[in-house]
């Protein structure tokens, strides 16, 4: 008997994401993430999986409704149910609000999915770092 060995899966890129050091003080952006399409229900549960397991579980995400694709009002991410908001705050066009009840309230700049590298890493480099 001869075993045909398949190949893996291709592998997701990594997430881009950087986090603000923790403090205790709360601050306007908690990070950045640059996400690789405007297809919110593709890109959420790699955000997800990517936060630090301090943050709780999330139950609640608001985004801006004209920077995403349609987003219908929850959808399950790891087997649990996660609500999704849109706003159209002209105040924070490009942002990403997580809510985990018990554990706070996270707010990350969200770079567009298609600027440069170029472009993409002084900005997620000041989100972290409390400049943004």
């Amino acid at each position: 008997m001869t075993t045909a060995l398949q190949p893996p899966p291709p592998s997701r890129p990594l997430l881009r994401l950087r986090l603000a050091p923790h403090a205790g003080m709360p601050r306007p952006i908690d990070g950045a993430w640059w996400p690789r399409s405007h297809d919110l229900l593709a890109e959420l549960p790699w955000l997800l999986a990517g936060l630090p397991r301090a943050w709780g579980h999330i139950t609640s995400v608001t985004v801006n409704g004209t920077t995403w694709s349609a987003v219908p009002g929850r959808t399950l991410v790891f087997n649990q149910v996660v609500r999704l908001r849109r706003t159209v705050a002209a105040s924070a066009p490009h942002t990403i609000i997580l809510l985990a009840p018990g554990r706070g309230r996270w707010d990350l700049l969200v770079v567009p999915p298609d600027t440069t590298e170029e472009a993409a890493e002084p900005l997620m480099a000041a989100a972290a770092s409390g400049r943004a």
